[in-house]
């Protein structure tokens, strides 16, 4: 572990990311963010999901710093009498399971068809592009949107784990496409190369060499891609939680919290909107950062 540590630290990335204030600050940002909500059950002051715990009394108190709030609720609390800051950990992490969940499942798809289309070529490599094509014409959000809608109408009752399942499937169903033309792009120029050659004389089977030889070395692209769409993700799960088609009101996310406090935001309690929004920019903007600063480490010509 060290000794991966000491090479990273001493590779290009790492000196890149040493001398980048930006990238440095979003990181640490990000990883207080990921760290509060991965470990929201040992670190939040309280849990907001324990109706024993629940008065009515402390229902819309302000944050402490305003009169009449309390420094029991540092952010205020909500119309059942929840802690805010704790809600928004709770909430931060289902955002980012979703997020990064819906992220991997459409690499793992893109990765592959964009592989297999870049190599083969011909016929396959025709139709899985004119596919892309197609899934490129509708907007995300409104695909998105139309799964989500159908899962629920399938699964009425549905437990969480189908919900979760179901609104993961929506925002991957067009993410993917973004993954096979970059890997595509990337692989037709690797398969021409010497190494390639020399694997085929050598009687390498294709899959062998898809998987050892030109898929390592079309990852790159691939990793930055990944990390700014971890934040579009969560910017869609959001969006489709704050219209009532993502996750389940039981598990609320930040967007549920985000259309929970819109209800009441013109009436004086502010801090139920306001603070979950300022949640999920500061979580997205981190993530972009870290992701725009990858993308300039891995370019070698803005080296």
């Amino acid at each position: 572990m060290k000794k991966t540590f000491a090479r990273w630290y001493d590779s290009d990335v790492g000196y890149s990311f040493r001398h980048s204030p930006v990238a440095m600050a979003a990181a640490f940002v990000a990883f207080v963010c990921i760290f509060c909500a991965t470990f929201a059950g040992w670190i939040a002051p309280h849990n907001p999901y324990d109706l024993a715990t629940l008065r009515s009394e402390d229902a819309f108190l302000p944050p402490a710093w305003v009169e009449a709030g309390s420094r029991r609720f540092i952010l205020g609390t909500d119309d059942q009498g929840r802690d805010i800051l704790s809600t928004l950990m709770y909430g931060a992490r289902i955002s980012l399971v979703v997020g990064i969940a819906s992220v991997l499942l459409s690499m793992v798809v893109g990765v592959a068809l964009g592989l297999l289309a870049g190599f083969r070529g011909g016929w396959i490599d025709t139709f899985l592009m004119r596919l892309c094509d197609v899934m490129l014409s509708f907007p995300t959000i409104l695909v998105a949107l139309l799964i989500a809608g159908v899962g629920r109408a399938l699964f009425p009752n549905a437990q969480n784990t189908v919900a979760f399942g179901v609104l993961i499937l929506a925002i991957s169903l067009t993410k993917w496409v973004d993954y096979a033309r970059t890997v595509r792009g990337s692989t037709m120029v690797e398969r021409n190369k010497e190494y390639v050659q020399a694997a085929r004389v050598t009687g390498v089977t294709p899959l062998r060499i898809m998987r050892k030889h030109v898929l390592p070395n079309v990852m790159g692209p691939v990793f930055v891609l990944a990390t700014i769409q971890v934040a579009t993700a969560i910017i869609t799960e959001a969006t489709l939680s704050f219209l009532g088609v993502g996750v389940p009101p039981t598990s609320p996310s930040l967007g549920t919290l985000i259309s929970i406090g819109n209800q009441f935001l013109f009436s004086g309690e502010w801090w139920l909107s306001v603070f979950p929004g300022a949640a999920l920019v500061l979580i997205v903007l981190s993530v972009n950062l870290v992701g725009d600063w990858l993308r300039d480490a891995l370019n070698p010509r803005l080296q």
